[in-house]
């Protein structure tokens, strides 16, 4: 039996906005569930206190500064040498098998298991190098984990940028270095920066890495070799122990609500970045 052309695309349109509005709907039910759950605990001195007698009572003041310490170091390590190599693979050398050995091992590096990560940290940072469970050997870790991203973005944000404005920076005389860092480099920053911000989007939501080389003091971290706790760490333990579900749920909705705020963020510098280039 023969389907009329115009009926087999309605049934086709039909399909895809059914699972289009299912996959919305999961999404929206999660968020809801969470934020329904999580958004009465969080009060002014949920965010203020220090959690006490191990996260039962509390707040997670220390969880966020671990978090945002632990983030920012991470990108402090991960962006030179991401952005340095996007800049290296796409203006200093030629396609050859240098560069496809460079993106494969990149590639590969991005589909290792974050757990994978946390033992490899464990095992050098944590042991080897004698860093222990420390801010210095949570980052370390992170860093390797959100390279990848940063190098895979970096390097497709450069390459966007049109090949007339390195010929007009070399016609007046310019050197490459100049014409990289005065023409590509800011003509790329909004897709750089997208790869950045989704790596803090990572580096906020991950656990696994993070327990086994941060470790999970509860206390303020006082330097880079102090251990600390990350939202995430904290959630998993209050949920896993039983130890408490309101702040498990709080803790979940504050780390919910930054994920999400980080996502809007991204996906509005990546329209800029389409429209200005489009």
């Amino acid at each position: 039996m023969q389907v009329h052309p115009r009926t087999e695309q309605k049934i086709a349109q039909l399909v895809l906005w059914l699972m289009t509005s299912i996959t919305v709907l999961i999404l929206l039910f999660i968020v809801f569930f969470v934020l329904r759950n999580g958004l009465p605990a969080i009060t002014i001195r949920f965010l203020t206190e220090n959690p006490v007698e191990m996260g039962k009572a509390g707040g997670i003041f220390s969880p966020i500064v671990g978090t945002i310490a632990l983030t920012c170091l991470a990108i402090l390590i991960a962006a030179p040498f991401g952005i340095g190599t996007a800049i290296y693979l796409t203006e200093y050398t030629r396609e050859n098998w240098v560069t496809r050995v460079i993106r494969f091992g990149s590639e590969c590096l991005a589909g290792i298991p974050s757990i994978i990560f946390g033992l490899f940290g464990f095992i050098l940072f944590v042991t080897k190098l004698g860093f222990g469970w420390s801010l210095l050997s949570g980052s370390l870790t992170l860093a390797f984990m959100i390279l990848p991203t940063i190098i895979r973005t970096s390097e497709e944000a450069i390459k966007a940028v049109p090949y007339a404005y390195r010929e007009v920076s070399f016609s007046l005389g310019g050197t490459r270095w100049q014409t990289v860092t005065r023409v590509v480099l800011p003509s790329a920053l909004p897709g750089i920066g997208t790869g950045i911000i989704l790596s803090i989007g990572r580096s906020i939501g991950e656990t696994a890495a993070v327990i086994f080389t941060a470790g999970s003091a509860l206390r303020l971290p006082t330097s880079l070799f102090s251990s600390t706790r990350t939202m995430s760490v904290h959630f998993y333990i209050l949920a896993r122990e039983g130890i408490s579900k309101t702040n498990a749920y709080g803790t979940a909705a504050i780390l919910m609500i930054s994920i999400l705020a980080i996502n809007l963020l991204t996906y509005a510098m990546m329209n800029r970045f389409i429209k200005k280039y489009s």
